[in-house]
C-alpha cells in the first residue's frame, strides 16, 4: 500500500501557474487552514482560480492568498468576511462569480460525477440568468449551469486511514465531500490518522480512491 502521507508544503508543490484550486470549508468549519497556510506560504504558483463557498475571514489563510495577487477568478457564493474579495469584485481586478449555495455545491458535484451541468430554476427572471442557457421542462424554466472541476482539491478530514478514507464530521462534509470526486488531485488535512481497517466502513464519507494525499495535523498518530 502506498503510502499518502506526506507534508502540507509537499502537498502544494502540486499546484501550478493557472490551476484551478478547490477549498473545502464553510468559514472556519471544515476548513483546511494548515493546506492553505502552506500554499502562501510558498508563494509560487499565481494566475489561481479559486473555488470555495467562501474566501474565508481576515484570521484565515485563504484571504492572505486573495490579498496575494495570485488570484486571477473566484467562485464563491459567500464573501461578505473577506473585504478584500468584495474589493475585487468593486474593481474587477479579478473575476469574480457568485452562485447560490447550493447552486455552486452541485456545479461542483456535477463535475465530479461527469455530468454536463445541472438544471436550477434559482435565479430565473433575475441577472443570474444572463449569459444562461434556460430550458423549459413542463412549463417551467430551468437555468443550465455548468460543472466546476479543479486541478487540486484541499479538504479537511476528522479522521484518515492508510488507504485514505476519510471520516468527516457533521457540518464540516458541507462542501469537502463533493470536492473530493471533482478534483485532479485531492489533499486531505487531517486530524487524525489509523491504520487501514481501523475505521468502520460504515462511517466512511470519502472512499480512499479519491484521495492523494494525507497532510497530518494537531493529535494525529
Amino acid at each position: 500500500m502506498n503510502n499518502k502521507v506526506i507534508s502540507a508544503e509537499e502537498a502544494v508543490k502540486k499546484v501550478k501557474d493557472g490551476d484551478t484550486v478547490m477549498v473545502g470549508g464553510f468559514l472556519a468549519g471544515g476548513y483546511p487552514e494548515d493546506l492553505v497556510r502552506a500554499l502562501v506560504d510558498t508563494n509560487s504558483a499565481g494566475n489561481l482560480t479559486i473555488i470555495s463557498n467562501d474566501t474565508g475571514t481576515t484570521e484565515l489563510s485563504i484571504y492572505k492568498l486573495v490579498k496575494s495577487g495570485r488570484v486571477k477568478r473566484i467562485f464563491a457564493s459567500y464573501i461578505g468576511s473577506n473585504p478584500e474579495t468584495g474589493r475585487l469584485l468593486m474593481t474587477k481586478e479579478a473575476d469574480v462569480q457568485l452562485f447560490p449555495q447550493g447552486t455552486l455545491a452541485e456545479k461542483i458535484r456535477a463535475g465530479g460525477a461527469g455530468l454536463g451541468g445541472v438544471l436550477t430554476p434559482v435565479g430565473v427572471g433575475t441577472i443570474v440568468e444572463e449569459g444562461k442557457k434556460k430550458i423549459e421542462i413542463d412549463e417551467r424554466e430551468y437555468l443550465l449551469e455548468l460543472p466546476l472541476k479543479a486541478d487540486v482539491a484541499l479538504i479537511r478530514a476528522h479522521k484518515a486511514d492508510e488507504a485514505g478514507n476519510l471520516v468527516i464530521n457533521g457540518s464540516s462534509r458541507n462542501f469537502n465531500l463533493v470536492m473530493a470526486t471533482a478534483a485532479e488531485y485531492v489533499v486531505a488535512q487531517t486530524d487524525e490518522y489509523v491504520k487501514a481497517g481501523e475505521i468502520d466502513p460504515n462511517h466512511v464519507n470519502v472512499p480512499g480512491i479519491f484521495v492523494d494525499a494525507i497532510v497530518k495535523v494537531g493529535g494525529a498518530k
